[in-house]
C-alpha cells in the first residue's frame, strides 16, 4: 500500500491501478455538486466513468466527504454531493473542507492539485474556468487558471466555459507558461460550440502527440498542465452566435441579481439551460463524455 498524502482516502480500484502502472483518469466531482441538475449530474458522471472504461483506464472521481479527500468516489458516496449544502470546493476551499468536516464537489482547481498529489497524471473535464467576461470591471478570473500553471497534469476539456471571455483566458494562459493544444481541430472550441473565433495555439491529431508533449514537458522540468481542448460532439453542438446571445442575457440577469464569486457559475449554466431550451445541457453531457473518452487515451497512451 503507498503512502499517500495525510487526509487524502484512496479507493482500492484506483490503488491498484496506480501500483502496476495502469492508466487513470481522475473527475472532478463539482459537476455532480454544482454543475447540472441532480438527476443529470450523476448520469453525466455515470457516462465519464464508463467512457474511461472502456478506453481501457480506470476513472478516479475526486470529491471531499467528511472532511476526507477521496480519490475513486463511489457511486453511493457521490450521491452525497446532490444533498443541500454541499461545498464547491477550488484548490483552496481544500484545507478548509478538510478542517471543518465538509462534503464537497471539487472544481478543476481542486482536482489537478490533488490529481498531481497522489499521481495521476490525466483529468477530465467539461470546460476550465477562464477569466470572466466583465473581469475588467469584476476581477473575476477562475482559480483554476492558477492551478493550471501550477500542476503538470495533462487536463482535456472542451475549451473554456461559454460564460468565459475566450480570448483573455488564451491570453492568461499563455502568460502563465501553460501549454494549450486542439485536438483533431485548427480553432478552438467554444464549451457548447465547435469553434470559438479563435486559432487553436497548436493542434495534435493523436493521444500519442498529447503524451509525448506531456513527457517533454516534465523532461524540461516545466511544472505547468498541459491542456488538451477536444470540441463538442457536433452532433450535440450549439451554434456559436446563439451560445453568445445566451451568454449575454445569461450574465444580465446574474448582474440584476448580484450573482458573483463561486456562486456565479452555477448560475450561468442554469439560465443558459433555460434559455437554450435544454439544449445546453445535452451539449454538455456528450462534451463530458467525449472529453472522458479521450482522456482515456491519452493515459493509455501514457501508460505506454
Amino acid at each position: 500500500m503507498p503512502d499517500w498524502p495525510p487526509l487524502c482516502d484512496v479507493s482500492a480500484d484506483v490503488d491498484r491501478a496506480l501500483a502496476a502502472g495502469r492508466p487513470v483518469v481522475a473527475l472532478e466531482s463539482a459537476v455532480v455538486s454544482h454543475g447540472l441538475p441532480a438527476g443529470l449530474a450523476l448520469q453525466a458522471v455515470r457516462q465519464m466513468q464508463q467512457a474511461v472504461r472502456a478506453g481501457g483506464a480506470t476513472p478516479a472521481v475526486v470529491a471531499v466527504l467528511d472532511g476526507r479527500i477521496r480519490v475513486g468516489a463511489s457511486e453511493e458516496e457521490l450521491a452525497r454531493l446532490v444533498r443541500p449544502g454541499v461545498m464547491k470546493v477550488a484548490g483552496r476551499d481544500l484545507p478548509v473542507a478538510v478542517a471543518l468536516g465538509a462534503c464537497g464537489g471539487t472544481t478543476v482547481s481542486a482536482t489537478v492539485a490533488v490529481a498531481d498529489q497522489v499521481g495521476i497524471p490525466v483529468v477530465s473535464t467539461g470546460g476550465i474556468g477562464g477569466v470572466h467576461l466583465g473581469a475588467e470591471r469584476t476581477g473575476d478570473v477562475s482559480a483554476d487558471l492558477a492551478a493550471l500553471a501550477a500542476h503538470p497534469v495533462v487536463v482535456v476539456c472542451s475549451g473554456a466555459k461559454a460564460i468565459c471571455d475566450v480570448a483573455r483566458t488564451l491570453e492568461y494562459l499563455d502568460t502563465a507558461g501553460v501549454t494549450v493544444v486542439s485536438y483533431r481541430t485548427d480553432r478552438f472550441p467554444y464549451f457548447y460550440a465547435t469553434d470559438s473565433g479563435l486559432p487553436a495555439p497548436r493542434r495534435i491529431d493523436s493521444p500519442q502527440q498529447a503524451a509525448s508533449i506531456w513527457r517533454a514537458k516534465r523532461a524540461l522540468g516545466q511544472r505547468s498542465a498541459l491542456v488538451v481542448a477536444h470540441p463538442v460532439p457536433s452532433e450535440a453542438a450549439l451554434d456559436a452566435q446563439e451560445v453568445e446571445r445566451a451568454v449575454a442575457l445569461a450574465a444580465d440577469r446574474a448582474a440584476s441579481a448580484g450573482v458573483r464569486s463561486a456562486d456565479l457559475t452555477p448560475y450561468l449554466l442554469q439560465a443558459l439551460a433555460e434559455l437554450t431550451g435544454g439544449r445546453s445541457l445535452r451539449a454538455n453531457l456528450a462534451l463530458l463524455e467525449a472529453n472522458a473518452s479521450l482522456a482515456a487515451a491519452v493515459a493509455a497512451a501514457l501508460a505506454g
